[in-house]
């Protein structure tokens, strides 16, 4: 096995609208030293049979008989992945050509155990919307409390040298951030890419909804998650909702 071999993990649920897309864009990449494990969490739609048209040795399917969510099917995948790097993009994000090529060499050059990337907003069809997030160069626990733009899609570990293990997201909402959180807790630095190499893919239709579904997921965090006192989850939301908005300008 190749030492920059990356084990790309897909949750999927009822994707047959853009799952294809998404794994266009993985088998477009410069880099093809890749395994894209695609986990089923109980579709009702035609996704397996898209699925299924691309399945070969390096694109497997996971079936999973029971629901289990987003942080189930990624955790089945994790412990199905055999790369030395784990990556995740979701069912319906899409990541530009170069997108491994540039996290991997950015993260031989930090030796770093965690990265990510910039990203831009897209509409419902895939298509960038010139709304760019950028990160910063390195984060710690205390900065990305109070910074949630850590992006599942974008995110990229080297299991050389971070726990495998530490990357299981927990049963709870917005369990990404809290799995980035779990994981800084332990004294690492999340390294950021500050070039936009994902497109996150939003449907216009539930965007106020969204954010105030986001809301509630961060307070829960701070206060049941990270057990943080009332005043300390109050200072971090403020710089949390700040940054959020301005985000979405």
């Amino acid at each position: 096995m190749s030492e920059s071999k990356v084990s790309i993990i897909v949750p999927v649920h009822n994707a047959a609208k853009c799952i294809e897309d998404t794994i266009q864009s993985v088998r477009s990449q410069t880099v093809q030293d890749w395994e894209l494990i695609l986990v089923d969490d109980c579709s009702t739609d035609c996704s397996v049979e898209i699925m299924e048209r691309y399945e070969c040795d390096n694109i497997r399917i996971i079936r999973l008989s029971k629901g289990v969510g987003a942080a189930g099917a990624r955790n089945k995948g994790l412990r199905a992945a055999q790369a030395r790097y784990i990556a995740y993009i979701d069912a319906d994000d899409l990541w530009s050509p170069d997108k491994l090529e540039r996290q991997l060499a950015f993260m031989a050059e930090k030796e770093c155990a965690f990265s990510f990337t910039g990203y831009e907003f897209a509409d419902e069809n895939g298509v960038g919307v010139e709304k760019i997030v950028h990160v910063p160069a390195k984060m710690s626990y205390r900065a990305a409390l109070k910074n949630t733009t850590i992006f599942t899609s974008t995110v990229m570990f080297d299991t050389e040298k971070i726990q495998k293990n530490l990357l299981t997201m927990p049963n709870v909402a917005s369990e990404d951030t809290a799995t980035w959180w779990k994981i800084l807790k332990r004294g690492y630095f999340a390294y950021g890419l500050d070039e936009a190499l994902t497109l996150y893919r939003r449907s216009s239709g539930t965007l106020s909804a969204n954010k105030l579904t986001a809301i509630r997921r961060v307070w829960n965090l701070y206060r049941n998650v990270e057990k943080l006192s009332v005043i300390k989850s109050a200072y971090c939301f403020c710089f949390y909702a700040v940054r959020a908005v301005i985000r979405r300008l």
